[in-house]
């Protein structure tokens, strides 16, 4: 019984394939890197620009923190004989605050750019689908793969800038 049932199945994948080798050749693809599309876009390099000026302030306080930090163990392993035992003591302890003080502020400074960046993403990111769903539509593509998903492309087949000059006409930085 299975043996006719396995058959039965084989026989009608093997039909399945004969009926889809004419569809096959005349399916229309094309092939976009939307890594490289989003990233061309006008609007993500001016957000980039802006999130850069807004949090560029902080990552320098940031960085100021980091370089006291690294002064202060340098005094420290430098002073190991040199200071008293209550001098030390001061001097780990300024450390160990400033060490607090760089992890909570470098940690809030990364979550509040992920975040905003997160959300410019996942806008540009679904606007960008869009594009790409009309130039499939107005080219009559059957199918448009993400160039990830490939192990090989013709370069003739690739939509990626056209993607992207489309999507930068229908939303131009502001």
């Amino acid at each position: 019984m299975n043996w006719k049932r396995w058959n039965t199945m084989a026989a009608i994948a093997a039909f399945a394939l004969a009926l889809a080798a004419p569809a096959q050749a005349q399916l229309k693809v094309a092939v976009v890197d939307l890594q490289k599309a989003l990233q061309s876009t006008a609007e993500i390099k001016q957000a980039e620009a802006d999130l850069k000026a807004r949090y560029g302030p902080r990552q320098e306080q940031v960085s100021t923190l980091e370089r006291e930090i690294a002064k202060l163990q340098s005094d420290a392993e430098a002073g190991q004989g040199k200071y008293t035992e209550a001098a030390m003591a001061e001097l780990m302890a300024q450390l160990q605050t400033k060490q607090r003080q760089y992890q909570r502020n470098a940690q809030a400074l990364q979550d509040e750019v992920n975040r905003d960046r997160q959300d410019i993403l996942s806008r540009v990111g679904q606007r960008l689908q869009d594009v790409v769903k009309a130039i499939a539509e107005a080219k009559d593509l059957d199918l448009v793969v993400d160039v990830s998903a490939s192990l090989y492309v013709k370069p003739a087949l690739d939509i990626s800038a056209e993607v992207t000059a489309e999507y930068d006409k229908k939303f131009p930085a502001k």
